[in-house]
């Protein structure tokens, strides 16, 4: 692929459309990704576990899913010793390129995809056009294929050009599930990283839109919470069991009636409920899989202590003993101004953009957030970008798509920030 070649980043990233993964399966995307970073001028690429802290991972899959996934990507024609190197599901990567004396600057794109059904109808981009998803049942619902294209095309704008630094792209999995952005915050690859972007397309802005700082991330846990219980027949010895979907259901009712909280916005949310096994047996076991949201880290966690208690009670109430994990988390985080002002800078003249927003709110959650806090901590800034594009669907449904056409204004809005901030060092 040559650089800055708008039909072989097209080709890319329908290649990835075609194959989507979900968090920790994503074996095709990474080894495509590092297919193509091998051909660039890096100095270190980092794959699999040696891109992420592994002990920092959550909700990673069973053996039996990860090999199935893996076997798809080899069957896909992915590049075996690649897939070899991600087995047991430690995707993504880092590619790192010293250019002379300067700043460390990164740029942190997702890669995962969601477990939704794409369309197949002829008013559908990619079903019209052939590079509908492969994977029935998943497919890329939130532009994450355009993210890892962007990352690609911004880290060869910046190879092309006189930019004195170095750049660091991370490619990051699991962001649906919130489950990646922790252990590559806490890979080590970001402890040099002056500066941050991160980017996402879409977001309800239109094409030509581009937010330079985008706010208003809300820190969010997923937890799973499983109930055991005694079973019996319902009818000749109900007093025998231990009913643990009432057990569940005391939970359901008063994780929703958590107080909500004067400092700012709270959300709790039981998406997924079951148990039982028969309607004549005393259901033994049964569970919530559910997310807690704030709009600050702090409301997240008190929302997390009530939460933990209100499980913990109603298994009690019944009898019933629960085993709570956390699947996925993710804190709330800010853009730094100095830096979404270097993205104003730039966006004005890039071609295509019509129409530059100082900032908006997110109005959900991103993982993202863990890496920007990593850097800002050190005394770094960081800064969420969004890339304005006209999806027919909302995001996380059937219809999504972006319009391809702003992916080049992502690497150029993205290069161009990327290479002013190592000029002006905020």
């Amino acid at each position: 692929m040559s650089a800055l070649d708008d039909d072989a980043y097209r080709s890319f990233r329908r290649d990835l459309h075609r194959h989507p993964e979900p968090a920790w399966r994503e074996f095709y995307t990474t080894a495509r990704i590092v297919e193509e970073l091998r051909e660039r001028d890096l100095t270190e690429l980092y794959v699999g576990p040696d891109a992420l802290a592994t002990d920092d991972r959550m909700n990673v899959p069973d053996d039996e899913e990860l090999a199935e996934w893996e076997q798809r990507a080899r069957d896909a024609g992915a590049d075996p010793e690649i897939v070899d190197r991600l087995s047991g599901g430690y995707t993504g990567c880092v590619a790192v390129a010293e250019r002379g004396p300067g700043p460390v600057v990164g740029l942190r794109v997702d890669i995962d995809a969601l477990p939704i059904t794409e369309s197949a109808n002829d008013d559908h981009v990619p079903a019209a056009e052939g590079f509908r998803s492969e994977r029935e049942g998943y497919m890329h619902a939130c532009g994450h294929d355009a993210h890892a294209t962007i990352g690609l095309g911004a880290l060869d704008a910046v190879l092309d050009s006189d930019f004195s630094g170095t750049l660091k792209v991370f490619f990051q999995p699991g962001e649906e599930q919130v489950a990646g952005g922790k252990p590559m915050a806490e890979s080590g690859h970001l402890d040099d990283v002056d500066y941050l972007y991160a980017v996402h397309v879409g977001l309800d802005h239109p094409s030509g839109e581009v937010v330079c700082g985008v706010d208003g991330f809300l820190a969010v846990r997923h937890f799973l919470a499983e109930f055991e219980g005694e079973p019996s027949h319902a009818g000749a010895r109900p007093e025998q069991g231990r009913n643990a979907v009432q057990a569940m259901a005391a939970a359901v009712q008063n994780l929703y009636a958590i107080p909500r909280h004067a400092d700012g916005p709270t959300r709790v949310n039981a998406g997924l409920v079951g148990g039982g096994t028969a309607t004549n047996v005393v259901p033994e076991e049964s569970y919530i899989e559910g997310e807690l949201r704030g709009a600050t880290t702090e409301l997240a966690d008190y929302m997390s202590d009530h939460a933990d208690r209100i499980l913990e009670s109603a298994a009690g109430m019944h009898d019933c003993e629960v085993e709570v994990s956390t699947k996925g988390e993710a804190p709330s985080a800010t853009s730094d101004d100095a830096l979404a002002g270097i993205v104003g800078q730039v966006a004005g003249d890039v071609a295509g953009v019509t129409e530059i927003v100082d900032s908006a709110d997110l109005g959900g959650s991103e993982d993202a957030t863990y890496l920007m806090r990593s850097v800002q901590k050190r005394g770094g800034l960081a800064c969420y970008v969004g890339v304005g594009t006209d999806h027919p669907g909302g995001h996380h449904t059937s219809t999504f798509d972006v319009v391809e056409g702003d992916i080049a204004i992502g690497i150029d809005v993205l290069a161009g920030a990327i290479r002013k901030v190592a000029e002006t060092r905020p």
